[in-house]
């Protein structure tokens, strides 16, 4: 693997989000033991994400994501204790495993960490599990941050093999976010190459159920509109952020691009991108929000604080997915964000508030949140990068989605409302 034309050293993280001496001590460190470790060469671009949802959503799910994302359909397979659903979108993108226990009573560290949650808690078995990096020598990339005490499964370690099946290598889940990270060989745009069990062919209904998401994104264009996941956000504690982001770094090569302070919601958004790509949605880039006052001081300050409430009300986990719009004018008159979501809309699709963000003479984006998903509980965000907009994000949509996400997210107990 060519090494990455990268100047780690040289790079100044954007933001004004003040980060601790502990992080700016160690930050350099992790880079520089990365290339001498090897970790630059022997890890490369994301080639899939990996979702589970409860039994019997499967066809559900996957007809959500051919109405409201470029991806599609490609096998089934079943093993001892799941199916596992492909879906692909470009060749170059990340492909997408969807896992599906066989029973509603499965259980293992998805259910065991959901029922911790009030609104987690009614989808035991759902949540999106991490991402898969390319890695052509797993035996060496195990030992070599092992040594580093990055945790690995070993065979018997987990009821799911695919866990500790060949050619995949699953760290444990992160303490701080509760998502994994996974390394593979395996050509993720040739699905029998993966061995994820035998073959399962969907019904003649299924295939129908399917077959009409990709029908309506044909007959309103989107096919063309939507291309692919742009960034993903993991939603984390106020005094974890710092070691959630030293933690991927120690696993992936991606650098530190920078954070900001979303001060009207009382949170900073922290992004890690990957320097051997142009475009984003080749290997996307992983954000991490956590609030700035932990909850139980902010009584004292009485600040808005929706992103630790989604924590303590679903658990540490990824909180949205996002979709990148085609930048233009659609025929319609509208941008061309306006009129996927409008469309949408129209097919039912629930969104929070309204697209914010304007794209009219110089580089801006557009952006918005649906609701949660009741088949994944992840939200999709499209996002229209205008102008060559390369900011990344601007403060002002943030805070916007932050706030509708945050009155979507609310749990009442007793006589606290959050």
């Amino acid at each position: 693997m060519d090494a990455i034309p990268f100047d780690f050293d040289g790079y100044e993280p954007k933001g004004d989000k003040k980060n601790s001496e502990f992080f700016q001590a160690y930050l350099p460190k992790i880079y520089a033991r990365r290339q001498e470790s090897g970790v630059n060469d022997l890890v490369g671009e994301m080639k899939a994400v990996v979702i589970q949802v409860e039994a019997g959503d499967g066809v559900a799910t996957m007809a959500e994501l051919h109405r409201m994302t470029p991806n599609r359909y490609q096998a089934s397979y079943v093993s001892g204790t799941h199916k596992f659903h492909i879906l692909q979108n470009k060749p170059e993108f990340p492909a997408v495993i969807l896992m599906e226990p066989l029973s509603d009573t499965y259980e293992d560290y998805i259910r065991r960490l959901n029922v911790l949650y009030p609104l987690s808690r009614p989808k035991p078995n759902t949540r999106y599990v991490g991402e898969v990096f390319h890695c052509p020598d797993t035996g060496t990339l195990r030992s070599t941050l092992e040594a580093q005490s990055i945790r690995f499964e070993y065979t018997g370690d987990t009821e799911n093999d695919l866990y500790t099946s060949r050619g995949i290598l699953f760290s444990t889940p992160s303490d701080f976010t509760g998502n994994r990270i996974g390394y593979s060989n395996h050509d993720f745009n040739d699905p029998d190459s993966l061995g994820l069990g035998e073959h399962l062919e969907l019904t003649d209904e299924e295939k129908a159920s399917l077959q009409d998401g990709i029908t309506f994104a044909e007959e309103h264009g989107l096919n063309d509109l939507m291309l692919g996941y742009d960034h993903m956000a993991t939603r984390i504690l106020a005094g974890e952020r710092e070691d959630a982001i030293l933690e991927f770094q120690t696993m992936v090569p991606y650098y530190f691009w920078g954070a900001y302070n979303i001060s009207d919601m009382n949170s900073s958004t922290n992004v890690n991108r990957c320097p051997s790509v142009t475009d984003d949605k080749r290997s996307p880039a992983k954000v991490f929000t956590a609030n700035n006052t932990p909850s139980f001081v902010n009584s004292f300050e009485n600040l808005p604080m929706p992103t630790e409430d989604f924590v303590r009300n679903f658990g540490r986990r990824m909180h949205h997915m996002a979709v990148e719009i085609l930048d233009g004018d659609h025929p319609s008159g509208q941008k061309n964000v306006d009129y996927v979501v409008g469309i949408l809309g129209k097919q039912g699709v629930p969104f929070l508030a309204h697209v914010v963000g304007e794209c009219k003479d110089s580089p801006d984006l557009k952006q918005i949140f649906s609701k949660h998903s009741q088949h994944t509980l992840l939200i999709t965000e499209y996002i229209e990068r205008c102008k060559a907009f390369d900011g990344f994000f601007t403060k002002s949509n943030v805070a916007a989605l932050t706030e509708a996400a945050g009155k979507d997210e609310r749990y009442q107990h007793g006589h606290v409302f959050d």
